[in-house]
């Protein structure tokens, strides 16, 4: 089983400016199979990783997707700033 938010982690890390405010975190999600994560990064982080009309929070949400294909899990991204 992959680790979700270590593989979400070392995606977003290389793009962030301040990488020692950045955090993943795994939260419950409505049933078993729903994995919830939250990216919680500096305000120009996050904009950075939403990106122009949300282009690369989709992308990493696709990206996500694949990975927790093999645990048959639905992952959805949540970002926020500190």
């Amino acid at each position: 089983m992959a680790q979700l938010d270590e593989v979400l982690l070392n995606l977003v890390r290389p793009m962030v400016e301040d990488p020692d405010k950045l955090t993943v975190e795994v939260l419950s999600g409505e049933n078993s199979r729903e994995v919830v994560l939250r990216v919680t990064a500096a305000n120009d982080d996050i904009a950075r990783l939403i990106g122009r009309k949300g282009t690369m929070a989709s992308a990493l949400r696709q990206v996500m997707s694949v990975a927790s294909h093999t645990d048959d899990k639905k992952v959805t991204i949540k970002f926020e700033q500190i």
